[in-house]
């Protein structure tokens, strides 16, 4: 096995694991999901059929991943995040409609956030802890609330930019018409 996997994890026959992922104490990874390298899966998480992570990611604890949701690589998911994946959810329904969920390269999603299926996350993008994400989320935005509101940009070391959209911290400069 070229990943690790702690005893009270659950791995089925059939789903892809990177190597030197690691998934710790009560996962689930279902059948048909597919987990790239270098991964960390947290305690408690749930990994859907048909999900698909990238490499370099981090899923803190209590993170169901369902599928129609796909995270690309390097993205950060903060503890007890929701992702859902049903536009009209009701228990008795037959007719089951998956909106696709994206989260692209280098996004970071913080702690108890929801987002809402249907939904791109752009690269870079940080959504604030507790935030409720209802629509798109550009490249490098900075959202916060329920809904989720933009308050601002990011740089990719995750600061946030000044006005004249500079990275205070690492120097990178950004032009405002790239989003």
């Amino acid at each position: 096995m070229s990943f690790f996997a702690h005893d009270t994890a659950i791995i089925e026959e059939g789903a892809t694991i990177g190597e030197r992922t690691r998934i710790w104490h009560h996962a689930h990874v279902r059948s048909g999901c597919v987990i790239g390298e270098n991964c960390n899966i947290g305690k408690n998480c749930y990994i859907d059929e048909g999900a698909k992570i990238g490499s370099g990611v981090k899923i803190q604890n209590n993170v169901s991943v369902y599928h129609g949701v796909e995270i690309e690589d390097d993205v950060f998911v903060g503890p007890s995040a929701v992702f859902t994946n049903d536009y009209y959810p009701r228990a008795f329904s037959q007719d089951w409609e998956v909106g696709k969920t994206i989260v692209r390269h280098g996004a970071s999603i913080g702690a108890n956030a929801t987002i809402i299926c249907g939904h791109t996350i752009g690269e870079y993008a940080m959504i604030g802890a507790g935030s409720v994400v209802t629509k798109d989320v550009p490249a490098h935005a900075l959202v916060v609330g329920n809904p989720a509101k933009q308050i601002g940009w990011v740089c990719e070391c995750g600061q946030k930019l000044n006005a004249d959209m500079r990275c205070s911290q690492c120097g990178m400069i950004y032009e405002t018409t790239v989003y």
